[in-house]
């Protein structure tokens, strides 16, 4: 069984910056893609960043430029540094790795982005 724990999360100014990480264990050899998902209120769970494993990175266009993912696989770990926070980030943000073919997605941090 693969359990994914996110950290980092809190209430932030807006500009501010926050670093989520998300830590898998279990069973594990290799992790395939890992990213970041986000649920605002009222909306729709959305893509934020994708890390796959073929070191590609993928971003939603509202967090171009801003946001930074990256992994340590000797950790399995994903890590988003999130710079450059607005109010519209605020959100509980999700972690998802695939593993052996499988999803696997945290419990979810949230992140207020508020003065």
């Amino acid at each position: 069984q693969v359990q994914l724990v996110e950290s980092g999360g809190g209430l932030v100014q807006p500009g501010g910056s926050l670093r989520l990480s998300c830590a898998a264990s279990g069973s594990i050899r290799s992790i395939n893609a890992m990213g970041w998902h986000r649920q605002a209120p009222g909306k729709e769970r959305e893509l934020v960043a994708v890390y796959t494993s073929d070191s590609i990175t993928i971003y939603a266009d509202s967090v171009k430029g801003r946001f930074t993912i990256s992994r340590d696989n000797a950790k399995n770990t994903v890590y988003l540094q999130m710079n450059s926070l607005k109010p519209e980030d605020t959100a509980i943000y999700f972690c998802i790795m695939n593993v052996y073919g499988v999803d696997y997605w945290g419990r979810g941090t949230l992140i207020t982005v508020s003065s």
